[in-house]
C-alpha cells in the first residue's frame, strides 16, 4: 500500500484534470467509506461545473449561434427600438453639432491648449475725440462692476474693449492736465502714466479678492501719483465710475501721525482760515453746510468713516472747535451723473469744481507742512 505522502489526479468525463486529493496521515484511512463518499460528491460537482461552463461557451461561440439561426422551425427574434429612442431630437442634433464644431476647433489648436471663449472686439461705433468720455467706456465699467464678470477669464476675453476704454481715459487726462495746472499752479504738468491709477486691485491684505476696480481714477498733487508724500499732502482726485458715482474729490485722506498733530495744532491756535474756506457760499453750494450732519452723513468736510467719536487725547471735549479736532480725514467730493460724464461740457464742469476746491487744498497743505506762525502769515496774504 502506498504511503499517504503522494497525490492522485482523477479525470472527469470531459478528460480535464481535477484537483488533487491529498492524504495527510494514516488516520484518514480508518474511515474509507466517508472518504470515498466525499470524493464521489466532489467529482460529481466538478463534472456539473464543467458541463455548465461548456454550455456557456457554446452559447457565446459564433459557430453555434449560426447553427441555431439556420436550424429549421426557429424564427429569428426581431428587436425594435422604442419610439422615444428612434430618431434624433433637434436638441440632440444641436448638441452633437456643437461637439463636432468644438472638436474641429480643438484639432486646429496646438497641443495642450483649449478654447475657453470668444474674444470680444472693441466697439467701432460711439467713439469720441480726446477729452471726451463715451458711453462705451461706461458700459464696459458697468459690466466690470458685476461680481459674475469681475474675474480674470472674463477680463481677458474683453481685453480689446478695456484697452479702448483705457486709452479714452488716458486721452481725457492728457487734455485735462494743462487745465488743472492752470487752475492750481501748485500742480505740475505730468504725463498720464504718472497720475493714472492701475485698474488692478491689490488684494494681498484684503478679504475682498475681486481682481479689478470698478472705475478709472487719477490723482493730481504737488509731486504726482508716485510721490512718497502723496498721502501726506492734499490732492485732487478724479474718478469715472458708472451709476452716478463718478466724482471729483480733494483733501487729505488719513494723513500721517505727525501731519495730523500739526494740523490740529493749527486749529487750536487759529482755525479762522479753515472756517472761512468751508463756509464760502460757493463751497457750501457744492458740498453742504459747514457743520456735521444731524444723522452722521457726509456733509462738507465732516462725516467720514474714520472720524473720532470722542475728543482727541489731551483736548477738552467742550472745545469750541471740537468738530474740527475730531477729524482724521479732511476732504470733500462732488458726484456726477452718467449723463453729465458723457456730455460735451463735462471737463468744463470739472474745472469749475476744482476751482472751488483749490482754497481747501492750499489751506491743508500749509497746515500740515508750515509752522504755526508762517501759516498765519499765508492766511493773511490769501485774505
Amino acid at each position: 500500500m502506498a504511503r499517504g505522502t503522494g497525490s492522485k489526479r482523477r479525470t472527469g468525463s470531459s478528460g480535464g484534470t481535477k484537483p488533487a486529493v491529498k492524504t495527510k496521515s494514516a488516520n484518514s484511512l480508518t474511515k474509507p467509506k466517508k472518504a470515498a463518499t466525499r470524493k464521489s460528491k466532489q467529482t460529481k460537482h466538478d463534472d456539473d461545473c464543467e458541463d455548465s461552463n461548456t454550455n456557456a461557451l457554446k452559447e457565446l461561440d459564433s459557430d453555434a449561434l449560426d447553427e441555431e439561426e439556420d436550424a429549421p422551425g426557429k424564427k429569428r427574434k426581431k428587436f425594435q427600438r422604442s419610439p422615444k429612442k428612434m430618431g434624433n431630437t433637434p436638441l440632440k442634433k444641436q448638441r452633437r453639432k456643437q461637439e463636432e464644431d468644438q472638436d474641429e476647433e480643438d484639432e486646429d489648436l496646438p497641443e495642450g491648449l483649449t478654447v475657453v471663449g470668444e474674444v470680444v472686439r472693441a466697439p467701432t461705433e460711439g467713439r469720441v475725440p480726446p477729452g471726451k468720455i463715451s458711453q462705451n467706456t461706461l458700459d464696459f465699467l458697468k459690466q466690470l462692476a458685476k461680481p459674475e464678470y469681475n474675474d480674470r477669464e472674463w477680463f481677458r476675453l474683453h481685453e480689446p474693449v478695456f484697452r479702448q476704454a483705457e486709452k479714452e481715459w488716458k486721452d481725457w487726462i492728457e487734455v485735462f492736465t494743462p487745465v488743472i495746472s492752470e487752475v492750481d499752479d501748485q500742480i505740475p504738468e505730468l504725463p498720464p502714466k504718472d497720475v493714472i491709477h492701475r485698474i488692478y486691485r491689490d488684494v494681498r491684505f484684503s478679504n475682498d479678492k475681486t481682481p479689478y476696480k470698478q472705475g478709472f481714477s487719477a490723482s493730481f498733487s504737488r509731486s504726482g501719483r508716485k510721490a512718497f508724500l502723496l498721502w501726506r499732502l492734499c490732492r485732487h482726485l478724479s474718478a469715472i465710475i458708472p451709476g452716478g458715482r463718478s466724482l471729483v474729490a480733494a483733501g487729505a485722506w488719513q494723513p500721517g501721525k505727525n501731519e495730523l498733530a500739526t494740523m490740529r495744532h493749527h486749529i487750536l491756535r487759529n482755525s479762522s482760515r479753515l472756517r472761512n474756506v468751508i463756509s464760502d457760499p460757493e463751497f457750501v453750494k457744492f458740498f453742504g453746510k459747514p457743520s456735521p450732519h444731524p444723522k452722521g452723513e457726509q456733509q462738507n468736510i465732516f462725516g467720514h468713516e474714520d472720524e473720532l467719536k470722542v475728543a482727541p487725547k489731551g483736548i477738552d471735549k467742550n472745545h469750541k472747535e471740537i468738530n474740527l479736532l475730531k477729524l482724521r480725514s479732511v476732504a470733500v467730493m462732488h458726484h456726477f451723473l452718467d449723463s453729465e460724464v458723457t456730455a460735451t461740457d463735462f471737463m468744463d464742469n470739472v474745472r469749475h469744481v476744482v476751482e472751488v476746491m483749490r482754497p481747501l487744498v492750499h489751506c491743508l497743505n500749509d497746515m500740515m507742512t508750515l509752522p504755526v506762525d508762517e501759516s498765519d502769515e499765508s492766511s493773511e496774504e490769501e485774505a
